[in-house]
């Protein structure tokens, strides 16, 4: 090796671990996720959320119905959630799921939470960027999967 490349190599190493912080579009988890006496929270007026919650046709998504029993339905949902690609479930109890979906180019992270409300037969969905303003339609298409994949195995309708 010689002197020049040792030189191109610290360089960039040097520019590697400049950008590294750069790079991170994880940002930090939100304080206010999970459910209220209001339900699930509600979305920022960016267009980077989507809540079944939500008032707005700009937010909205319809709920999933179920077409199981509830227990039922929940075992499968967590099933096809962990399923997703870049997706790491944070925290699951017996009626809400909160799950972390890392895009694949940046690591851009959106946070999905999920509430099972069995006296209703639905489960409450949100999904919510973390950063920037518009997702680009990512949260949108993200429960639609979702909804397509528990419709595919016989859990919703």
């Amino acid at each position: 090796m010689t002197s020049a490349d040792g030189a191109r190599a610290a360089w960039l190493a040097l520019g590697l671990l400049v950008l590294m912080p750069l790079l991170s579009c994880a940002g930090r988890r939100p304080a206010g996720l999970g459910v209220t006496a209001a339900g699930l929270p509600a979305c920022p007026a960016s267009p980077n959320c989507v809540s079944s919650d939500a008032s707005d046709a700009a937010h909205r998504v319809e709920p999933f119905v179920l077409a199981v029993p509830p227990p039922q339905a929940w075992r499968v949902l967590h099933e096809v959630v962990s399923a997703l690609p870049r997706t790491t479930v944070v925290t699951r109890t017996d009626t809400y799921l909160h799950a972390e979906c890392a895009s694949a180019l940046l690591g851009f992270v959106d946070d999905l939470e999920l509430h099972l409300r069995p006296d209703h037969g639905r489960v409450a969905v949100r999904s919510a960027s973390r950063l920037g303003h518009s997702d680009l339609g990512v949260n949108r298409r993200r429960v639609e999967h979702l909804r397509a994949a528990l419709e595919a195995r016989g859990v919703s309708r």
